[in-house]
């Protein structure tokens, strides 16, 4: 079953019925190379793994080269990130270094720098759920840029294409099909 098939639960559920029939509970597996990487051009690679857009949640896996650094940013909505390999830290919390199996809650409105250790063997990889909005800043605290759960599902679909692969597994809930 893909993310497509899965009926809507709270219209299930708005009809008085408690349980929901099969298909609303079934539980969707995505393996490690199910999804495609895609390259940002600037050193880091995402995969994108599940979109839910009605509650604003975007869950992606990234990796990056060492010594990358995130553009200064905050989010406007809580984040969730497990590191996976790889170490890097917040430029503002420099003591707090996350490492492979490190877990990090941020949040809303936390504003933070991202920064991949320079001394990394290899790719950091890091799994985050984001709620919400992240609101890139420059120097000046000025927005540059915004990015949310419809637009990183429209950037990874789009770079899937250039890069010739398909997005079909990611999981996509709320999204209208016609």
């Amino acid at each position: 079953m893909t993310s497509s098939d899965t009926p809507d639960i709270g219209e299930h559920l708005q009809k008085g019925r408690v349980v929901p029939p099969h298909g609303m509970t079934a539980a969707i597996h995505i393996g490690d190379s199910d999804l495609p990487w895609v390259g940002l051009g600037d050193g880091s690679e995402l995969q994108l793994l599940q979109v839910d857009l009605h509650q604003g949640l975007w869950v992606v896996r990234t990796r990056f080269q060492p010594g990358y650094q995130v553009t200064t940013h905050y989010h406007t909505g809580s984040v969730f990130a497990v590191t996976l390999s790889g170490s890097w830290y917040y430029n503002e919390y420099p003591e707090y270094v996350n490492t492979a199996g490190s877990y990090l809650y941020e949040p809303a409105h936390s504003l933070h720098t991202l920064k991949v250790s320079d001394d990394n063997e290899g790719m950091t990889d890091v799994w985050f759920a984001i709620y919400g909005a992240n609101v890139n800043l420059d120097e000046d605290g000025e927005v540059v840029g915004i990015t949310d759960a419809q637009s990183i599902l429209a950037a990874y679909r789009s770079r899937c294409e250039t890069e010739g692969v398909s997005p079909a597994g990611v999981i996509v809930n709320g999204e209208q099909t016609s």
